[in-house]
């Protein structure tokens, strides 16, 4: 099991994406998706998506609100549980990261990037609504099989 954070960040009806390109064998590799990582032992969520945040990004993020909490099962990976967050209210200044390209997206086209098919539904859930969900996808590889979301 795997413990991990996202986070949408937002400026000007943009959301700061990153284009993972840099590591090696990241399953992820080519995908655009959120900032974020995995859990240090004793981290809580809001802490793990801060210094994440700071090391892949160099922005302080203020203030975040939790989204939903998505759930990757997969019979090729671990599965996976992901704290989402979105944060319009940071501070610093945009570094280099190591593990791909950092850009802007106008936040209509985030939807037609290279990005997890799971990824798109709860992306566009974000934009069109406030309230707090739970959602779990299944996949066979890289093919979304089907999902269940939970509304609360």
């Amino acid at each position: 099991m795997i413990l991990s954070t996202l986070c949408y960040i937002e400026k000007d009806n943009k959301y700061l994406m990153l284009h993972r390109t840099k590591k090696e064998n990241d399953i992820s590799k080519d995908k655009w998706l959120g900032v974020g990582g995995k859990f240090e032992d004793g981290e809580s969520p809001e802490e793990c998506i801060k210094r994440e945040t700071k090391e892949e990004t160099g922005l302080n993020l203020n203030k975040i609100k939790l989204r939903c909490i998505v759930t990757y099962v997969s019979k090729d990976w671990e599965t996976e549980y992901v704290y989402v967050f979105t944060s319009n209210d940071f501070d610093g200044n945009l570094i280099d990261c190591n593990e791909g390209d950092l850009q802007w997206i106008d936040k209509d086209k985030v939807l037609t990037l290279n990005t997890w098919e799971g990824d798109k539904i709860f992306i566009e859930k974000i934009q069109k609504d406030d309230s707090f969900f739970t959602i779990k996808f299944k996949y066979d590889g890289y093919k979304l099989l089907n999902y269940e979301l939970f509304e609360y």
